[in-house]
């Protein structure tokens, strides 16, 4: 595209402002802001902007928006607690997954910044003594399940294949595939590990013109985990036609579970949930974990008019929040999401159709720009623009089959948000919480676990607890790590 004609387009959209500064630009830096400024649709970021800001604008009283949220239906919704329907479930799950029907979708694209790491979260080591990264503890558990299931089907080994949908951004791409290669991608198959990113936006001031970072570049932010979709179908080699979304189709997978990375104690491809959602026959399921009291922070999965939804703690009103089950004791708007998700296939291909309608959240924030009269960078003190995301749930209102199980928060939520020692949610609550759970899988095989002795059991041992049943009356006494079932004996 021409210079000229380029500029038409920005002036038309009513952001010529970018070009500033062309004038005073090396060839080399007018090439670079050209080649992103062709990219950008920029009257798709007009629309998402004029779309966003009506939304927020619009948006209910808190008041007003808590009368039209009601708790979640019964027959939408189920729970773990019955072990013959689990085993059912688990059954299914596995019976689909034998079927080379079922791939994965991480979100991966956040960087450690709070936890004062640079690298991927995914490459973070929360202090088990393996040292093994949340990434290596993922693929492992890819890899047992895949086992696992083809003991289920009665199919040879290496026959099972569930592919990993690597969801990066632009500042942990690189690094991420690096760490995967360094590690020999943790003894999956390359070819089944497909990594593809997350799409940016330009970072907007208040009144929605294109923020430049410096003269030559516009200052841009990922779109938000809700960009899982838009990146499904954009190609993962430019200037080739491959996307996830063909991918999945080749491999004539029908089912996806779809997860965020820094929960230590994600069940990949989660044959349970899986199996649950595939015999409700759901388009889109959720997981969700009991709120451990009515004011907790986290996101609510409600009923929100006729349509399932996500709402902020915020929009539910006290009230509402400290509502019990007169039957149960248990509250009504207690289904926490944790960013764990089931989609068929068919949906995520139908997800295009309607994604016009999905509004943009706007995060406010301290963005540096360049001074259009002086050219000097500057570090704003308060937030003086916005990026625009979406979230993974914003597609939950357009589900006609949306179902919801709830588990138990101990055996699969942990996650890892905080910096080090803050005592919530931090590499040592992770820690933690994976150790016990791996004392409760001996427990529950039959063993006793002394007091103050941790033993760390590789998910390529037991993907949730099985396998161990050779530990029935024993008494484990030392601390260790057990990369194999025999291990275990050095530590009784």
């Amino acid at each position: 595209m021409s210079i000229d004609t380029l500029l038409k387009r920005y002036e038309a959209a009513g952001q010529a402002h970018l070009f500033k500064f062309w004038a005073k630009l090396t060839p080399e830096q007018q090439k670079d802001l050209q080649t992103q400024l062709e990219v950008l649709d920029i009257e798709r970021v007009n629309r998402i902007y004029a779309k966003a800001v009506g939304s927020e604008e619009g948006a209910l009283s808190p008041t007003t928006a808590s009368s039209l949220i009601e708790p979640l239906p019964k027959d939408s919704t189920d729970t773990v607690r019955d072990p013959a329907k689990v085993k059912e479930w688990r059954h299914l799950g596995l019976q689909a997954i034998a079927r080379g029907e079922v791939g994965v979708l991480l979100m991966a694209g956040g960087q450690g910044t709070r936890l004062g790491s640079s690298a991927p979260k995914g490459c973070y080591d929360i202090g088990l003594p393996s040292h093994k990264s949340l990434f290596q503890y993922q693929a492992e558990r890819i890899a047992r399940l895949q086992t696992v299931a083809e003991e289920e089907a009665s199919k040879p080994a290496g026959s099972v294949i569930i592919p990993w949908y690597v969801m990066t951004s632009g500042p942990t791409r690189r690094d991420t595939e690096d760490f995967f290669k360094k590690n020999n991608y943790f003894g999956l198959d390359p070819k089944n590990v497909i990594f593809f990113e997350q799409g940016t936006l330009p970072c907007l001031t208040n009144d929605g013109k294109v923020i430049l970072e410096t003269p030559s570049r516009v200052a841009v932010a990922p779109d938000g985990n809700g960009g899982l979709y838009a990146a499904t179908r954009t190609p993962l080699t430019q200037g080739k036609p491959d996307t996830v979304l063909s991918d999945l189709a080749k491999r004539k997978i029908l089912y996806v579970h779809a997860y965020c990375v820094d929960n230590c104690l994600v069940r990949v491809a989660d044959p349970v949930f899986l199996g649950y959602s595939i015999q409700k026959q759901a388009d889109c399921a959720t997981k969700v974990v009991p709120k451990n009291y009515p004011t907790e922070s986290v996101g609510i999965v409600v009923r929100r008019g006729s349509k399932f939804s996500v709402v902020e703690y915020s929009e539910i009103s006290k009230e509402q929040a400290e509502l019990r089950d007169k039957e149960t004791g248990e509250l009504v708007y207690r289904a926490a999401n944790i960013v764990n998700h089931f989609f068929t296939t068919a949906y995520l291909n139908r997800v295009e159709s309607f994604e016009d309608e999905l509004a943009f959240h706007i995060a406010r924030k301290k963005i540096p720009y360049v001074d259009l009269e002086t050219g000097e960078t500057i570090k704003p003190a308060k937030p003086n623009g916005m990026k625009l995301e979406m979230f993974v749930f914003d597609v939950f209102p357009f589900s006609e089959h949306f179902h919801v199980l709830e588990v138990e928060r101990r055996e699969e939520f942990s996650p890892l948000k905080n910096a080090p020692g803050t005592g919530s949610d931090d590499p040592e609550t992770s820690r933690r919480d994976l150790l016990s759970q791996h004392k409760r899988f001996l427990e529950h095989a039959g063993a006793q676990v002394k007091d103050g002795v941790e033993i760390e059991i590789s998910p390529l041992v037991s993907y949730a607890g099985e396998g161990l049943e050779g530990v029935k009356g024993k008494t484990f006494q030392k601390s260790g790590l057990v990369e194999s079932v025999e291990e275990l004996d050095a530590l009784a």
